[in-house]
């Protein structure tokens, strides 16, 4: 077995999410952005397999590194493991970046056939689960997606106190669990993160789709990076490049955004109404997979605190295994609607509750929700506890944020 000699800090929320599929015949998938923690979840994985078995025959493959250069094609990569694997009743057999092997799925599913074989890969491009994996493996595989840190466990890896300051620490940086191992000043971690964005923008855009006009590729992140939770379309965005003298076609933005979304860059949420479950198919709002990513673009500032906060809370329902959808009751919007295992709950996200007519402005729209589901409104007021108006909760974001990755770590437990 070839394993990493790597320290690291458990991430007990996925591996809980991993461990019912552990032996079973079915290809396990960790998707995610680049830098969020995969190779470290397979690391934690190989230790979990040798403590349960310590014959176990476990053949450990890294795309990123040099030594695995010669496994181009699915050929090499079934030659691979048929030379060192030991004739093990079950070898584990991981694979980090998958996608950068021509044709893998061929080789994974010739391997699974054999029957001897518990596979787990990862893969930082979502297009090869609704392309490659769904055509040659439906049914044969599960996606296990993994994000970056949550706000509690920045607080774990960071070894930080739980306040307002250190929340708006994760905030500016973000949740790429490297960051631990970087000076606090402010200049590395954005130079960091930079060569990340770059990383991710090249090597899972530009040259997986072949992206060509690289000029407009980079505006439009910067555009989605200024319009953090607005509703976007793509004629908005192509209308808007237009009066600036460019000229780009609807369809290409389209691509373009597309492209963002499978590398995990971005997520897109449509839109919904509360009352007919109608989805709205034009204008919706974009969010960051990390904050400290879209801040390196634009940089961090005050003014986009709001655009920040609902940022962050929707990528802690996500994290939580909320489908997320914006509510539209009315001429009302409702920033989340969030619905799991046949349960929902609504989510209204502001800054501060700074006088009488934003007190009413953001309440009206849970107000007017016609059902008994569970209705929050977050904001960074210090309300010292939990408050409740008419049956909807008023919880500062940052507990939000605690307690919902808290609760969700605990149930998957």
């Amino acid at each position: 077995m070839i394993k990493p000699n790597r320290n690291y800090i458990p991430r007990p929320l996925y591996i809980e999410r991993i461990r019912p599929f552990i032996g079973q015949d079915i290809i396990k998938v960790i998707t995610g952005q680049r830098r969020v923690g995969k190779s470290y979840l397979l690391y934690q994985l190989m230790d979990m397999f040798a403590t349960l078995d310590a014959e176990a025959s476990i053949i450990y493959i890294n795309k990123e590194l040099n030594e695995f250069s010669g496994i181009t094609t699915f050929k090499e990569l079934l030659d691979y493991v048929h030379q060192i694997e030991k004739g093990a009743q079950r070898t584990y057999l991981l694979i980090d970046e998958v996608q950068d092997i021509m044709d893998f799925e061929k080789a994974l599913r010739s391997l699974q056939a054999e029957g001897s074989y518990d596979i787990y890969c990862t893969g930082s491009n979502a297009s090869m689960l609704s392309g490659e994996l769904a055509t040659y493996l439906s049914g044969r595989y599960v996606e296990i997606k993994i994000f970056g840190l949550s706000y509690s466990e920045f607080l774990t890896f960071h070894q930080r106190p739980d306040s307002v300051q250190v929340f708006t620490e994760y905030l500016k940086k973000g949740g790429l669990p490297y960051l631990i191992h970087l000076p606090e000043e402010e200049i590395i971690v954005y130079e960091y993160l930079r060569n990340i964005y770059n990383t991710i923008l090249y090597k899972d855009v530009i040259a997986r789709h072949g992206v060509r006009n690289i000029p407009f590729l980079e505006n439009l992140v910067k555009f989605l990076s200024g319009n953090t939770g607005s509703l976007v379309s793509a004629k908005r965005i192509s209308d808007f490049l237009k009066s600036q003298r460019i000229n780009i076609s609807t369809q290409v933005v389209l691509n373009y955004l597309r492209y963002l979304e499978s590398a995990f860059f971005i997520f897109k949420v449509s839109r919904a109404d509360i009352t007919g479950r109608k989805i709205f198919e034009v204008g919706e709002k974009y969010y960051f997979e990390d904050l400290g990513l879209r801040n390196s673009v634009i940089g961090y500032r005050a003014a986009d605190i709001g655009k920040m906060l609902e940022n962050i809370v929707f990528i802690h329902l996500k994290i939580a295994g909320f489908t997320i959808y914006v509510g539209k009751t009315g001429d009302k919007e409702v920033d989340f609607i969030c619905e799991k295992e046949g349960e929902r709950i609504y989510v209204q996200v502001c800054y501060l509750l700074s006088n009488a007519e934003t007190i009413q402005r953001e309440y009206a729209s849970l107000i007017e929700i016609p059902d008994n589901y569970p209705k929050y409104l977050l904001s960074m007021d210090e309300i010292g506890k939990t408050t409740s108006y008419r049956g909807i909760e008023h919880v500062h974001i940052k507990d939000f944020c605690l307690k919902l990755t808290t609760a969700q770590n605990k149930a998957d437990t």
